[in-house]
């Protein structure tokens, strides 16, 4: 699967290192009659990624940037690159790589030049195309050949196909598009343009040959860059406005309604905006350019942003449409399929207006977003794919609407290729004529048709290979309550589109957390896109045939740290955490778990075990062959120490602490403070130290009247059955306090996320799970909520470390991060996952990838923390971590409330 609708399961893929590996890879196929797909990230949102036969997966091997030659403004790459790797290598020379899709970060160089890929600056530097200067291409029949302007390279009969044909390619063409990527670009090839081979291959979806090598033209990089944000009624109006926008030269002019902004707060008056990017030498420059423009729209509002994050978040908001276009605002799904049509930008206000009629005429609804400078148009549709009737209605939708582009003057593909999804309807824009020519220019390329078959010329049913086809068409029966997806498993791996934002190799470079064991394998497989295919595998049955106890699926699964960074990071929310711990319980129901779910799953009940017996446990941990039978019998990795046990729990200072108080509290400042497992007995100091702040604030602290447990641990390895007791005995034990709606100060974020989400979704049927999860706060929220006028003590130190991934993903942080300002701790916290995620990184076989985690941001902003540095990590994971990491140098992190008591 890519990023669409559609399946092909392929033979196999084969990962080349070079092009000889290519050549042979191509020889073994041509004698054996097996197709060849050649593939970058797998994004392609009309399927042309999918294939039968013979992937080429060219990611992790040819991806170099062989040479950059800053004067000539060249670079020369391998079709693996990922084109930001591309971008921050020549960015030292001012210098980029003009086209940008929202995928830019994954989509790769090979994907760009097979779609003919364009990006919101196209209106200043154009496609793909534009930018392409010459080819190394091997073909299927095993020649090599090397293109560029000219017809050096090309295929016997080619150009006598164009002399036959001038008048046909000079007047087939529609005029005035400048997103015009439908069908082969034959008329790259005629004299007056210079017949340019390596155009022409550009946009032919992996039909013709496999590129190895590509030369691209390079442009100069505006030193500083503003954003001019222009409001609109609607967005038929922002259309129209932005043709008339072009005469300033901007970088960027992009197009969306209020349906796909989660926050307009900030954002100028109007439904429909306008994203308008100007460039220049300066800060100065640029903004006088951008102000330039807000002066001359003829807008509801305007305003200039031209802050770094302030940029970076309105564009991140743009760029992940491509995945939160495919909710609607009910939570309904929503699909591609039609695409990324491109109509001349002075049509494009009409066109939408048509297109919204069209759409209310079949009784669908889509969220048109895109390119508005170059016409082009992006939308997810909600379709039926699910049932016959409903794939009928998409055929038919699909055939009218390319009607309406072509009525408009317009392409069908815009930036995303035709593929399957819309190859087929290519006659309705360019004719029978020019359509049967696409045919003959493929087979002089590939006359025994084993490149990419069903794509562009001869091309399978729009309404064929769709991926859903092959899902259970009951809900299948699971643990968890899925409230997004109305219960069913099968609608919740139908999340992942493929969009593949988790597919981020190298450091983040953002708050990111999503996805940290890809970053650290590279393999697709661990990312959660990769998990969810082979879920969707399982379910489906034909290439993972044995179900929950598939060992593909619990082999894919073993590396997911459940960090829950998905469930915020990724555009449609894939909960990869939840999905693991259904799996796990399914997959070893009734049979031998592994010695580290006995251990650690379920280590609440050993802590209070060994609680009265510390000072002992901790004395023989301390003897080096007794603690290595320990970890050998627990499972647990040998690198990894094992922690020291509190001699004196958190409850039972507490008790003592707050002896036999009998008094009323005043409701508006009083909090529940949780003693979960790991504060309770690991690392009570963070708990008292929060009661001193609290009570510093003066707020009232309550506890539950017994044992409490989130059940954290029985859910991350997948004991459903017994986090369920577990989670009932606990709202048995805290119900007299819910009754009195104070909040409940959670320390631990991991156990906070787990009450406020695993709780409700696992005991769905119980109401006070919701009452307990509504109640849950962070410290730092809590004083918030609690105590709002108290002023904290001024520490006045800069701060390095991490948010907790969990905190991250469910909780927030922006109550945090007001409380360390007033408390002078400067300095932001970095993204990621710190790799111990809970058990994930003391069990055998995960330290290398927990600490190749640690690596990708905690670990470095660490070190670069300075000896005065206050480094900060709430969650036990992340401090236990720093401390067992040796290359530290033994930094100690502190949970906030530490800081701020030692403050007091």
């Amino acid at each position: 699967m890519d990023a669409s609708n559609y399946r092909r399961v392929p033979v196999g893929v084969v990962a080349p290192r070079d092009a000889d590996d290519v050549a042979a890879a191509l020889e073994v196929c041509r004698t054996r009659g097996v197709p060849v797909v050649p593939r970058g990230a797998g994004t392609s949102i009309a399927g042309q990624a999918t294939g039968i036969g013979v992937v080429l997966d060219f990611t992790r091997h040819m991806n170099a940037i062989v040479d950059v030659d800053a004067e000539a403004r060249t670079a020369v790459v391998q079709p693996g690159v990922v084109l930001d790797t591309l971008r921050h290598a020549v960015l030292p020379d001012g210098l980029t790589f003009g086209p940008d899709p929202s995928t830019h970060n994954r989509c790769t160089l090979g994907g760009m030049i097979g779609n003919n890929s364009c990006g919101s600056h196209s209106v200043a530097w154009g496609t793909t195309a534009d930018n392409v200067r010459g080819l190394s291409v091997v073909t299927y029949g095993g020649a090599e050949l090397r293109l560029g302007q000219g017809w050096a390279g090309a295929p016997t009969g080619l150009r006598e196909l164009v002399d036959r044909n001038l008048a046909l390619l000079r007047t087939g063409y529609p005029d005035g598009l400048p997103r015009r990527i439908s069908g082969y670009a034959l008329d790259a090839l005629l004299p007056e343009k210079g017949a340019d081979l390596a155009r022409a291959f550009c946009g032919s979806e992996g039909t013709l040959g496999v590129v190895t090598e590509a030369a691209v033209r390079l442009v100069e990089a505006p030193r500083a860059r503003a954003l001019a944000v222009l409001g609109y009624p609607d967005e038929s109006a922002a259309a129209e406005a932005a043709p008339g926008l072009l005469g300033f030269g901007p970088l960027t002019v992009e197009g969306m309604a209020e349906d796909l902004v989660p926050d307009v707060r900030g954002l100028p008056r109007g439904g429909a905006w306008l994203f308008v990017e100007t460039g220049g030498d300066t800060a100065a420059e640029a903004h006088a350019h951008a102000s330039a423009v807000v002066r001359a729209a003829d807008a509801l509002d305007g305003t200039v942003v031209d802050d770094p994050a302030g940029m970076r978040a309105l564009w991140r908001v743009r760029e992940d449409a491509a995945g939160t276009a495919t909710r609607t605002a009910d939570g309904s799904e929503a699909w591609p399929g039609w695409e990324d049509c491109a109509v001349p930008p002075a049509r494009l206000g009409a066109y939408l207006r048509d297109f919204r009629a069209l759409l209310a005429e079949h009784g669908l609804r889509g969220t048109p977003y895109g390119h508005f400078g170059d016409g082009c148009i992006h939308v997810r549709i909600d379709f039926d794919l699910m049932s016959a009737e409903g794939v009928r209605a998409f055929r038919r939708f699909s055939e009218e609407v390319a009607q309406l582009v072509v009525a408009h003057g317009g392409s069908l593909s815009g930036e995303h290729g035709d593929g399957q999804a819309r190859a087929e309807l290519l006659p309705k824009m360019y004719g029978d004529e020019l359509v049967a020519l696409f045919g003959r220019f493929k087979d002089l390329w590939d006359p025994a048709g084993g490149m990419n078959p069903g794509m562009l010329a001869r091309p399978a049913r729009l309404d064929e290979n769709l991926r859903f086809a092959v899902l259970p068409s009951k809900p299948v029966a699971v643990q968890f309550g899925y409230p997004h997806d109305d219960g069913n498993f099968a609608g919740a791996v139908r999340r992942c589109v493929g969009v593949a934002k988790c597919r981020v190799a190298g450091p983040s470079s953002g708050p990111d957390v999503m996805c940290p064991s890809f970053r650290a394998t590279g393999e697709e497989q661990h990312s959660t896109r990769g998990r969810a295919r082979l879920l969707h595998e399982m379910l489906a049955g034909e290439v993972v045939r044995d179900g929950w106890r598939s060992t593909e699926v619990r082999d894919a699964l073993d590396l997911c740290l459940s960090c829950k960074g998905c469930r915020s990071d990724c555009p449609v929310g894939v909960d990869m955490a939840t999905y693991k711990a259904e799996f796990l319980h399914h997959h070893y129901a009734g049979r031998l778990r592994p010695a580290s779910h006995y251990a650690m799953g379920r280590l609440p009940v050993w802590l209070r075990a060994a609680a009265p017996f510390a000072r002992t446990v901790n004395a023989v941990s301390r003897v080096r062959p007794l603690a290595a039978l320990a970890k050998r019998v627990a499972g647990i990795a040998p690198e990894r120490e094992l922690p020291r046990l509190a001699p004196v729990t958190l409850r039972r200072w507490l008790r003592d602490h707050m002896g036999e108080r009998t008094e009323v509290f005043a409701k508006s400042r009083t909090a529940v403070l949780w003693p979960d497992t790991f504060t309770d007995h690991l690392a009570p100091s963070v708990g008292r130290a929060a009661v001193r702040v609290m009570e510093a604030a003066g707020m009232d602290i309550a506890l539950p009247p017994g044992r409490v447990c989130c059940g954290l641990t029985y859910v991350s390895t997948g004991q459903l059955d017994r986090a369920r007791a577990v989670m009932r005995h606990t709202l048995d034990t805290v119900e007299p306090l819910l009754d009195l709606a104070v909040p409940v100060v959670v320390l631990e974020p991991s156990c906070a996320a787990a009450l406020k989400t695993d709780l409700p979704e696992l005991l769905g049927d119980d109401p006070r799970a919701a009452l307990l999860a509504a109640s849950v706060r962070t410290f730092a929220q809590a004083l918030q909520e609690c105590a709002p006028d108290w002023e904290p003590p001024l520490i006045g130190r800069p701060v390095a470390g991490q948010t907790h991934c969990h905190q991250h993903a469910v909780l927030g942080d922006e109550a945090d991060r007001r409380l360390r300002e007033r408390a002078g701790l400067e300095g932001e916290l970095s993204g990621g996952c710190c790799g111990l995620a809970g058990n994930f990184g003391f069990e055998k076989g995960h330290y290398g990838v927990s600490v190749a985690c640690a690596e990708d941001q905690l670990l470095p902003s660490v070190r670069a923390a300075g000896q005065d540095t206050e480094i900060l990590a709430d969650g036990f994971s992340c401090r236990t971590q720093l401390q067992q990491l040796e290359q530290l140098g033994g930094r100690r992190a502190r949970h906030l409330a530490e800081v701020l008591a030692e403050g007091l």
